[in-house]
This record gives structure tokens, C-alpha cells and sequence, in this order.
């Protein structure tokens, strides 16, 4: 006889099997775990976070950038996307409406219904793509449904119709040009999703199209949206050009302010140390005077130091960081020859013409006159090397006129010179301006350039007061 040892053999009582509920009510603990632990529930919250930005990316619109094609000023262009939607409606919807009523032989009414909602929210996607968009997606799926119970769908094309993915692509054209890239994501998942489902539902009848669209859909978007972004990248990049330049010209103006201020501060002050050194020395010049005209003198000298200080207080305010004063003396009509020459030394032919009297000209005047034909010599030598220059410069009785007229490039330019920011011309206006005289600049018909400026010689017009001429 053979026995089976056991623990009962042992003398020891053999343990009890464990129920089964006992096993399933662990499992559901472990499952109820690991449900509720910390990385299940980011999971869940990651979902629900992306369901919840997918859904607001459907929902939400672009916000509208105006035409279609803002940048032309063709009324003609502006209206094309109109025109090629319109075209577009057309073609497609007796089309659609064909197919359906005798290809798949679906019933009139609802055949037309179908393909006027497939079709004509094309015109509404030119401007507004996405509320487009949810129309023409309602009804290719509520197509896709009443085609099961169709006579003549078997064989062909589902749950998409040929016209069905041509309308659909050109709508993601529209919707790729027009809104946001987390929008386009959204579509195309949605658009997949959608086609998925249907070929669960019945394999029978589909033949890869919803594939096909899928794959064709995700092209169009990625195309559509490079345009759509080289396009937002052109037009910011021209919008900080713009910026840049009316940066640099104001920094230009200013520069040049500051250097006007310098200049007429040497200017001013020269008449005000003679002003205080003739006060100060009238009572030793002049023999006699009373005790009261004494007491004038050292006044006006007294008032005159103390706005030569105010002058250099607001001049060190002026003045670059950094920079000195200039102490040579400042240059006026009587240095235009050797400027002139130092040109012609540049291989520009240039003559002066100069009046040989031009009369009492203020020192502010007569510097302008200088910095206006430096400048204008100088632009010469950049931008037309080569070109016969002449400058004039002539006077009445109440202004003084300055002309730089050039002719054409004789030689060639280089591309970094023919760029110019005009900021030269900038400067020669503000002084133009605050010497209360006006300028004239601009092209000759034989590729020359002209500068005309007329200052006057009386007393100079309060800047506040003149209009600038440009």
C-alpha cells in the first residue's frame, strides 16, 4: 500500500487552499492601486489637458488678418480667393450631386443637400476656414452614413466620395493659409480618426480612401502652413526693417542735433567772451565814466560769463559720451575752395562757383552753408563716383542760396553704396531748418542729383516756429 506523504503525515495539519474570492479581491486591490497612483493620475490629467487644448484649438478661430492677399493693391487681386471659390462651388457641386443621384443612387433631396453642404461652404473658408471646415466635416460623416444604405456604393469609393476628398483638400488649403498650427493638428487628427471609425464599422465596403485622405490631408496642411509662416516671417522681418530705419534716422536726427548744438555753442560763444571781455575792459578803455556806467559794464559782463556757463552745462548734457569739444575754429564759406579741392583730389570733377561778396552772413548761416556742401560732396564721392559736380553759392540782400547739382555715375557703384538711407540728407534738413531756410533735394532726369538750400540772412526764425520744408 503507497501513501502520499503529506503534512498530516507530519503531524502537522496541511493548510487550507485559498478561496478564489479571496485572489479576485486582491487582484481588484492591485488594479484599484495602480489606478490611483501618482503616475496614473498625470497620465489622466496629460489626457484630459490634451483633449481639452484640441478641443479649444477646434473651437477657437484665428483671429482675422484681412484679405487674403493684403499686400497687393490690385481691387482685382484682392477679390481672386473670392473668384476661385465661387469657381470651385461651381464645378464640384453638379458634380456631387450627379454621382450621388446615379452612381451610388441616393435620393434626390437628400443627394442635393449632401452636395450643397459638401460644396458651397467653400466660399465661406476663403475668410473663415474653420467654421467651413465643421460644416463640410458634418456632412462628408453624415454622407459617409446614408451611402451604407445606398444601392449603388457597393464597389465604390467610401466613406469618402472622389469629390468629397477634392473639395476636402482644397478646403485644407484654405485652412492651412489661415490658422494656427495647433488648429491644423487638431483637423488632422480629427480627419483620421473620423476615417478610422469607418473602416472599423464595415471593411467591406472601404478601399483604403479614407487612407488616402489621411495622407493627402497632412500634405496639403504642412505645405499650407509653410506659406502661412514664410509669409508671417517676411512681413515681420519687413516690419523690423521698417522699425530699424526710422531708428537709425531718428538716431541720425538726433546725432546731428547734438553736433548743431555744439557748433553753435562756439559760435555763440565767441560773441559772448567778447561781449565780457569789452565790459570788462570799458572802465580801464575809457576814461571818465561815471560810477553808475561802471557798475552797467560789470553787470554785463557778470550776466554774459554766467550764460557762458549755462552754455557749457548744456552742452556737456549734449555732448556724446566720451567726446571733447572741438577747438579749432569752426569752418564756414571762406574754407569752401579747399574742401572743393580735396574733392577733385577723390576723382570727382567738381567746380565752385562763389559769389565774391556774399555780404554779412551770420556765423550759423555761414557754418550751415559749409556742413550742407561737405555733405552733399561727400554723397557725391559714395554714391557717384566720377560724376561732374558743381557747387554754387550765391547771396541777395536777404538770403544766401546754396546749389550742388552732379551728374550721372561715371564709373560704377559699388552695391554696398547704392543702398543709401538718405540719413545725410536728414541732417542737411535740420540745419536747413533751424537757420529758419528751407532745402530742396531730389533726382535729375539724366541720373544726376540736386541740392538746393536758401537761408536766411536776417535774423534767424525762432526752430520752434519754421515748418520743416519736407
Amino acid at each position: 500500500m503507497t501513501t502520499t506523504p503529506s503534512s498530516a503525515a507530519n503531524g502537522r495539519p496541511e493548510p487550507a487552499p485559498e478561496p478564489a474570492p479571496a485572489r479576485t479581491s486582491r487582484a481588484g486591490n492591485l488594479l484599484r492601486d495602480a489606478v490611483r497612483s501618482k503616475p496614473a493620475r498625470q497620465a489622466r490629467s496629460a489626457a484630459g489637458e490634451a483633449l481639452r487644448s484640441l478641443a479649444a484649438a477646434l473651437t477657437t478661430p484665428a483671429a482675422p488678418s484681412g484679405p487674403p492677399l493684403p499686400r497687393t493693391s490690385s481691387h482685382t487681386l484682392r477679390w481672386l480667393p473670392h473668384v476661385l471659390g465661387l469657381a470651385a462651388v461651381s464645378a464640384l457641386l453638379p458634380v456631387t450631386v450627379n454621382v450621388l443621384t446615379h452612381d451610388y443612387r441616393l435620393g434626390g433631396a437628400l443627394a442635393g443637400a449632401l452636395a450643397t453642404a459638401q460644396t458651397a461652404p467653400l466660399l465661406l473658408a476663403v475668410t473663415r476656414p474653420l467654421q467651413a471646415w465643421w460644416i463640410v466635416f458634418a456632412a462628408d460623416v453624415l454622407g459617409a452614413v446614408a451611402l451604407l444604405g445606398a444601392n449603388g456604393t457597393e464597389g465604390r469609393s467610401w466613406p469618402w466620395t472622389p469629390m468629397a476628398v477634392v473639395g476636402y483638400l482644397l478646403l485644407m488649403l484654405c485652412l492651412g493659409l489661415r490658422e494656427r498650427r495647433r488648429t491644423l493638428v487638431a483637423v488632422w487628427l480629427l480627419t483620421g480618426a473620423a476615417g478610422f471609425l469607418f473602416e472599423l464599422f464595415s471593411q467591406r465596403l472601404s478601399d483604403g480612401i479614407p487612407v488616402l485622405l489621411f495622407v493627402l490631408s497632412g500634405i496639403v496642411l504642412l505645405v499650407a502652413d509653410t506659406l502661412r509662416t514664410r509669409g508671417e516671417v517676411q512681413r515681420r522681418l519687413a516690419e523690423q526693417e521698417t522699425i530699424s530705419e526710422a531708428e537709425r534716422a531718428r538716431r541720425t536726427l538726433l546725432e546731428e542735433r547734438a553736433r548743431i548744438a555744439r557748433e553753435l555753442h562756439d559760435v555763440v560763444a565767441h560773441h559772448m567772451s567778447v561781449i565780457t571781455v569789452q565790459a570788462d575792459s570799458a572802465p580801464y578803455r575809457i576814461d571818465g565814466l561815471p560810477p553808475a556806467a561802471r557798475e552797467e559794464f560789470a553787470t554785463i559782463a557778470a550776466g554774459a560769463r554766467e550764460s557762458l556757463t549755462e552754455m557749457r552745462r548744456l552742452l556737456a548734457v549734449l555732448r556724446s559720451e566720451g567726446s571733447e569739444g572741438e577747438r579749432a575754429p569752426q569752418p564756414g564759406l571762406g574754407r569752401l575752395q579747399q574742401l572743393v579741392e580735396a574733392t577733385v583730389r577723390a576723382g570727382v570733377p567738381a567746380e565752385l562757383s562763389l559769389a565774391a561778396d556774399p555780404g554779412d552772413v551770420p556765423q550759423a548761416v555761414d557754418l550751415s552753408a559749409y556742413r550742407i556742401v561737405q555733405e552733399a560732396l561727400a554723397n557725391v564721392v559714395r554714391h557717384a563716383p566720377g560724376a561732374a559736380t558743381r557747387v554754387s553759392v550765391g547771396s541777395d540782400d536777404a538770403h544766401l542760396t546754396v546749389l550742388v547739382v552732379n551728374g550721372p555715375a561715371a564709373e560704377a557703384v559699388s552695391s554696398l553704396e547704392t543702398s543709401g538711407t538718405g540719413h545725410g540728407l536728414v541732417g542737411m534738413r535740420e540745419r536747413v531748418r533751424l537757420t529758419g531756410g528751407t532745402l530742396d533735394t531730389g533726382p535729375l532726369p539724366d541720373g544726376g542729383f540736386r541740392i538746393a538750400a536758401r537761408m536766411p540772412l536776417t535774423t534767424v526764425a525762432d526752430p520752434d516756429e519754421v515748418k520743416d520744408p519736407s
